[in-house]
């Protein structure tokens, strides 16, 4: 037994010792943000607690097409995730079941490192630690929920307008927002309302503000836990950007402050806080391939969408890439309104802090705000247009590569690239309905 495996055999968490236990899931993000895993049978759990699960590496550059894109040329070595046992946890919705987090390492020291998302969050929370800060950042996600129909299509669970906000079974006829909401509290996991949202079946479960290791956790818990608890019940839920053509998008809306001895440190919009803002706003262009890593995505950042088109700021302000709520004292806090329902929670938080680190330490210079609705203004840093033109910016970008990760990014860039380039060659419907009837 090695030291490490003796180490976790010692701090074993009461919870495993439950006899209704039957088996613990071990789960880790891909780089889409997909909960990857394997079930772990209750007796078999303190073998691999400490070694962790062996799973090939090239699960990290495979698409969604079930192509590895990165691997092959490397001969398809493994990694190894060890499981995080803080973050053991039940899961009501599946009776015996516990579920953790893992932590991607190399198989050996001498192998190479693998693409660890939530390994980078923690370097980006070790940059702030340096400083005597400590990130705080609160996800906001919205999701459609769907019905499929016997020939496969796809229709909305509740298909009525005008229901933002609306709450009980005419919003919900099974109840299951409510079901959600209400397990996720119980598991200390900081959900604190739910109810639907503007568009047609679209909801949103609004999570607590807390360190960004855990927010992060907690919203990568929240997606898997929503798609799994909506298969349930029998629908497919969907953080797909923009789903209809008839109905707006899905963001990922992330607030984010820092504290500093308990304090605040952005209080009375204070020079960190403006320093920092300045920091993503120069790294807006790669940030965006973090922010909205699909093809579908860039169909949602246009005028009169409450989702940014420019790398800009204002004051209280839903047009922009950054909004400076209102609030002051411990709610001071600033709003990135451009990511995708699809983006990974870890690599969109990470390259999130890394850019506002930059300028920290930098101490950039925040420019003047947008006032008003800042799709009629001209301006300046128009946002990438496209998936390629984002990781064009993403490549050029050294600081926020070297930052993230080359495991990371490259991998990342060439899974997304071949992405796009699928994309490019496939026929679509939009295609045969414009051009095959009259041309």
């Amino acid at each position: 037994m090695t030291g490490v495996e003796e180490k976790s055999l010692m701090a074993r968490p009461p919870e495993l010792s439950d006899p209704s236990v039957t088996s613990v899931r071990v789960l880790y993000s891909d780089l889409h943000g997909i909960a990857r895993g394997k079930d772990v049978p209750i007796g078999e759990f303190d073998h691999i607690a400490g070694h962790g699960l062996a799973f090939c590496a090239a699960i990290m550059g495979t698409d969604l097409r079930h192509t590895p894109v990165v691997g092959p040329e490397i001969g398809y070595p493994d990694l190894r995730a060890v499981p995080d046992l803080s973050t053991l946890t039940p899961v009501p919705w599946e009776p015996g079941l516990l579920a953790c987090l893992a932590d991607l390492h190399p198989v050996t020291p001498e192998s190479a490192p693998p693409a660890d998302p939530r390994g980078a969050l923690k370097r980006a929370i070790a940059g702030y630690e340096e400083l005597g800060l400590t990130p705080v950042v609160g996800p906001e996600l919205e999701f459609f929920l769907c019905v499929r129909d016997p020939d496969g299509g796809l229709r909305r669970y509740v298909d009525n307008l005008s229901m933002v906000y609306t709450v009980g079974p005419q919003a919900d006829p099974k109840g299951v927002v409510r079901e959600l909401a209400e397990a996720l509290s119980r598991l200390g996991m900081g959900a604190f309302a739910a109810n639907h949202e503007f568009m047609n079946s679209q909801y949103e479960i609004n999570l607590r503000h807390a360190p960004a290791l855990e927010a992060a956790d907690n919203a990568f818990r929240l997606k898997a836990a929503v798609k799994d608890v909506a298969a349930i019940h029998g629908l497919v839920a969907t953080f797909m950007g923009k789903p209809f053509n008839d109905q707006g998008g899905s963001g990922f809306h992330l607030h984010l402050s820092a504290e500093r001895d308990g304090e605040n440190a952005f209080d009375g919009v204070s020079d960190e806080l403006r320093r920092f803002s300045a920091g993503i706003l120069a790294h807006a262009p790669a940030l965006t391939a973090f922010l909205n890593p699909t093809i579908n995505a860039y169909k949602r950042l246009v005028p009169d969408s409450l989702a940014p088109t420019h790398a800009n700021w204002g004051w209280d302000n839903r047009t922009t890439f950054i909004r400076i709520p209102a609030e002051r004292g411990a709610a001071t806090r600033v709003e990135v309104r451009v990511g995708d329902g699809s983006a990974n929670p870890y690599l969109a938080i990470a390259a999130t802090l890394f850019a506002g680190l930059r300028g920290i330490n930098d101490r950039l210079v925040l420019p003047d705000p947008i006032e008003g609705d800042a799709y009629t203004q001209e301006q300046d840093n128009p946002l990438p247009a496209s998936l390629t033109e984002a990781l064009d910016a993403l490549e050029a970008d050294t600081y926020l590569r070297d930052a993230v990760g080359a495991p990371i990014v490259d991998t990342f860039l060439a899974m997304k690239r071949f992405e796009a380039e699928r994309h490019r060659q496939w026929v679509s419907d939009w295609e045969r309905d414009e051009y095959l009837h009259h041309l």
